[in-house]
């Protein structure tokens, strides 16, 4: 089935297929929520905290994860047929947002986090969106139910790097850079040991 040209149908058609392969995953949180909520806060973030339209972006923000976090598994395709499945899908742009926000998962995870650092700047204009809207709603989760066993000091260091690649892609756009400082001001202090 070739991508459908009308943007909603689209971004309901990516939804469904971010829903489907992230059926069986769960949030690091104490309630275990549906990983699926995650896109879906992306996709309130984007389209209604910041006004953007772009059905290739949209879909590519319920897709964020998908090639990085479901393809390879045994009940989905692998990255290479991911890949096909989107382009077919969602087109050439929306795949190349969504290999923009992938990391490389046989990297070691602080060679990921660098290379989000130094690459960001690089990424496509609908990439570094994404990037932001991902970034305000880890922040946004971390600060309201974070991840279980994550330790003050830890929750720090993933509010210090969001801002590390945040700052790479400063004038991208005004709004949403907006939210993510605002996020930031609640960065788990002394006062958040409780937490």
């Amino acid at each position: 089935m070739g991508h459908p040209q009308d943007p909603l149908v689209r971004v309901i058609d990516a939804i469904s297929l971010a829903a489907e392969a992230h059926r069986h995953q769960r949030r690091k949180d104490g309630a275990a929520t549906p990983y699926i909520n995650h896109p879906i806060a992306l996709l309130r973030i984007l389209g209604v905290e910041a006004g953007i339209t772009d059905p290739d972006v949209l879909c590519a923000t319920a897709l964020h994860d998908y090639l990085e976090d479901c393809c390879g598994q045994t009940d989905l395709p692998s990255v290479e047929e991911g890949r096909a499945l989107l382009t077919t899908r969602f087109g050439i742009d929306a795949l190349a947002y969504v290999d923009a926000v992938t990391d490389d998962k046989s990297l070691p995870k602080e060679e990921r986090k660098q290379l989000q650092i130094e690459h960001a700047a690089q990424a496509p204009l609908g990439a570094r969106l994404v990037k932001l809207a991902d970034k305000i709603a880890n922040l946004r989760d971390i600060t309201a139910s974070p991840p279980v066993g994550w330790s003050l000091a830890r929750r720090q260091e993933y509010f210090d790097w969001a801002k590390r690649v945040v700052d790479q892609i400063r004038g991208t756009h005004a709004g949403l850079e907006s939210l993510f400082y605002a996020e930031y001001t609640y960065r788990p202090g002394e006062a958040s040991t409780l937490m």
